[in-house]
């Protein structure tokens, strides 16, 4: 009988988390999840350890070796998520669960699994929802783990005067995955200020968290609340945490707060808490700018795109797209991620990034030209500037044009007639002229008038 229980020495609870930066992969969760896998690889408490879960068809990265985005692999503090081809691998044994890469995912192909991101939302929503119920006004919440924040809330509560009464604590396991769609649905439920407690020397670089609250701030601001209701707290003394709560005078909160069910993946809750955020303040702001890395943006083409449409086959969203009658190059906003594929994909360099949140933003044209038609169906084919373009290149100028004009034509047709034509008129536009094929009674006739026998 196989035997279920194994023994493992922990001491602390924080250590199964295995927040911390690794140079040995060999210790804490890894040993722990190793283990645990090699007993029943089947059970589902145990396959929770694996906080990050990747969905391979969303990710951001070109066949044709050409980079998009690259958040989660800059923001990994411990290299556990690597390139492979077409997608990227995250190795369950080298990663720390700190959840950044999930939290700057823009597609959402990155999700951290404890707990999901609608699971946190419904957690908050009824925490805000139950205190605004009780009468309660101005709520601050409080996002902290539990490692950390919960020993130093629990300390400030045994030594010092506790938490305000309005402000509510929320724990996650790790303050890292807080993502954007949560800040956003916190102040659209009502929240008048959020504080994210961290650690005074974070065992990992919060890099992703400092860039999330530098784009919730820009939405923020845009939408007419106050610029300071969102801030981080890091500390490692309960009496400085203290300090800091007791000390702040939220502003007012959103006078219609919002009460949305959180249903869908990452990015349509994203989307979701953002417009809710954008009704519930009643702003009167349709677009706002972001700083660059931003999960929101248009895309400008400039002069000199020829409609080759490589960035539609780039475009892993589909905010790029086409029209098989005509050349004309159309743009989804609210499908861009802002991965950069289609920028660096672009031939002629004339595509350009536009960080922004656009809350009236339809699905446009960005270009569009006249379609060039067949010499010798009119099947409209092509570009016609494109075509104009070529031919003004090659006519009289190009030797495989100089001596055979009619090899021009070729190219003025669509690619059903340029086989037609030369097919029928045994035609090669890429070869020179070919003499004349001489049969038997052509070298008679040449013996006979040269009189030999």
């Amino acid at each position: 009988m196989p035997v279920k229980e194994v023994l493992l020495p922990l001491h602390r609870r924080g250590e199964l988390a295995g927040n911390q930066t690794r140079h040995d992969f060999a210790k804490d969760r890894c040993v722990v999840f190793g283990l645990a896998l090699a007993f029943d690889p089947l059970d589902p408490q145990i396959c929770q350890l694996g906080a990050q879960h990747c969905q391979r068809p969303l990710m951001q990265k070109a066949s044709s070796r050409i980079v998009g985005c690259h958040r989660c692999l800059d923001l990994c503090p411990t290299s556990a998520i690597t390139p492979n081809g077409d997608h990227v691998l995250i190795d369950e044994k080298i990663c720390a669960g700190c959840g950044q890469c999930a939290a700057a995912c823009p597609t959402g192909a990155a999700s951290y699994a404890l707990p999901p991101v609608d699971a946190l939302l419904c957690k908050l929503r009824t925490l805000l929802t139950v205190y605004r119920e009780a009468g309660g006004t101005t709520p601050v919440l409080l996002l902290h783990d539990e490692a950390h924040g919960g020993a130093l809330i629990d300390a400030l509560a045994r030594h010092g005067d506790g938490l305000p009464a309005h402000v509510l604590p929320l724990a996650v396991n790790e303050v890292t995955q807080i993502g954007l769609e949560c800040i956003a649905a916190a102040f659209a439920y009502g929240a008048a200020a959020v504080r994210v407690l961290l650690r005074a020397k974070p065992r990992h670089d919060p890099a992703g968290l400092y860039q999330t609250v530098e784009v919730a701030e820009a939405i923020l601001a845009g939408l007419g609340l106050d610029g300071t209701c969102l801030a981080t707290i890091e500390t490692d003394d309960p009496f400085a945490l203290g300090d800091a709560l007791w000390s702040l005078t939220p502003g007012a909160a959103v006078q219609r707060p919002a009460t949305f069910e959180p249903l869908g993946g990452p990015r349509d809750l994203l989307r979701l808490a953002v417009r809710e955020l954008h009704r519930a303040a009643s702003a009167t702001a349709e677009t706002i700018a972001l700083p660059a890395g931003a999960p929101f943006g248009a895309v400008a083409v400039g002069d000199g795109c020829t409609l080759c449409l490589s960035c539609v086959s780039a475009c892993p969203t589909g905010a790029l797209s086409d029209d098989p009658d005509r050349p004309v190059l159309r743009f989804t906003e609210d499908a861009c991620v802002q991965c950069g594929l289609c920028k660096a994909t672009c031939p002629e360099k004339v595509i350009t990034l536009v960080p922004r949140l656009s809350f009236a933003a339809t699905a446009c044209v960005l270009r569009e030209e006249e379609p060039f038609r067949c010499i010798r169906c009119g099947k409209p084919f092509g570009v016609k500037s494109t075509i104009e373009r070529v031919l003004g290149k090659l006519e009289d100028k190009h030797w495989m044009y100089q001596s055979a004009p009619q090899r021009l034509d070729l190219i003025k047709m669509c690619e059903d007639c340029r086989v037609i034509v030369v097919a029928q008129e045994s035609f090669d536009p890429h070869a020179p002229p070919r003499p004349k094929l001489r049969t038997t009674n052509d070298y008679l006739r040449e013996r006979e008038t040269k009189g030999e026998t």
